[in-house]
C-alpha cells in the first residue's frame, strides 16, 4: 500500500517552531517520519521543543537551531546549517511571524510598519530564495508559510499585520508560479484565532473566549494541535498537485457566501 503522508527520509525546516502552531507542525511531520530542523530566537526553548518532540515520535528525530528571521545573513545560513546537520530540506514551513504594533494603522510608526513586513513577508523570500536551490537538488519540494485570516479583511486594531499577511499570499502565489516548474510547491496556511501565546491578548479571557468561540461554526477557537495534519498533507505526497493555495484553517469563520 503506498503511504501517500509518509515522510521518510525527508528533512523540513521550520521557522517559528518552539512552541504553538510551529512545534505542533514540527511534531506532526517528525509522526510521519520527517527529520526536522526547529528554528526560533531562543536555543533554551528551542532545545526543550526538540526533546519534547523527540518523546512525542520514539526518536532523535529534532535538530534546534537558533535564528533571527529579520536577519538575511541568518536566514540563509539557516538552511545551510540546517543542511549540514540533517540533509537538504524538501520541507519548508515559515511560520515565524510579528505583530509589534496594535492600534490604528494611521498611526503606526514607520520602525513597526518595515519591522512588521519585512518579518512576515521578506523574510519569507529570504527563506523560499535560500531553500529552492536545495529543492531543485531534490528534484522537488514543498513550502508553506503561515499567513491568517486577517488577510482577508480590514481591521482598526492589527493593520499592518493584515496587509503584511496579505502581502504574503501574494508572495506565495508568485513563488508558486515561478518554482512550480521546479517541482517545488507553494502555499499559505490561514489560522483562524488560535490559542497561542502569540495571540495570547486575543483570547486570555473566558468571557472573551466565549463570546468568540460562539462566532464560530465549530464552536471553539483552535488550538496548535489543528495544524499538525495540515502540515503532513501540504509537505507529503498526498498534496502533491496542491500549490499556490491559501488553505483556511479557522473552524469555518471566514466562509465563501
Amino acid at each position: 500500500m503506498h503511504k501517500m503522508f509518509d515522510l521518510t527520509g525527508r528533512t523540513a525546516l521550520l521557522t517559528g517552531a518552539s512552541k504553538g502552531m510551529g512545534l505542533a507542525m514540527a511534531t506532526g511531520l517528525a509522526q510521519q517520519g520527517a527529520n526536522v530542523v526547529i528554528s526560533a530566537r531562543k536555543m533554551d526553548a528551542l532545545e526543550a521543543a526538540a526533546a519534547q518532540i523527540n518523546d512525542a515520535v520514539g526518536r532523535e528525530a529534532a535538530t534546534p537551531l537558533p535564528c533571527n528571521i529579520g536577519e538575511k545573513d541568518q536566514v540563509e545560513a539557516l538552511v545551510s546549517k540546517a543542511r549540514e546537520a540533517a540533509g537538504p530540506a524538501a520541507i519548508v514551513v515559515g511560520n515565524a511571524g510579528v505583530n509589534p504594533y496594535y492600534g490604528s494603522i494611521r498611526d503606526i510608526p514607520d520602525e513597526a510598519y518595515e519591522k512588521t513586513m519585512q518579518a512576515n513577508v521578506q523574510s519569507n523570500l529570504w527563506l523560499a530564495n535560500a531553500a529552492a536551490t536545495d529543492m531543485e537538488a531534490l528534484g522537488g519540494g514543498a513550502m508553506m508559510f503561515t499567513s491568517s485570516i486577517g488577510a482577508f479583511k480590514p481591521s482598526d486594531t492589527l493593520g499592518t499585520y493584515a496587509v503584511s499577511k496579505l502581502a504574503l499570499l501574494g508572495l506565495v502565489r508568485n513563488l508558486a508560479m515561478e518554482l512550480g516548474p521546479l517541482g517545488i510547491r507553494v502555499n499559505a496556511i490561514c489560522p483562524g484565532l488560535i490559542k497561542t501565546d502569540f495571540a495570547r491578548a486575543l483570547w486570555d479571557d473566558p468571557e472573551k473566549e466565549r463570546k468568540i468561540g460562539a462566532q464560530i461554526p465549530l464552536r471553539r477557537l483552535g488550538d496548535p494541535e489543528d495544524f499538525a495534519g495540515i502540515a503532513a498533507f501540504l509537505g507529503s505526497d498526498a498534496g502533491r498537485y496542491v500549490t499556490g493555495q491559501a488553505l483556511t484553517v479557522d473552524g469555518g469563520s471566514v466562509m465563501w457566501t
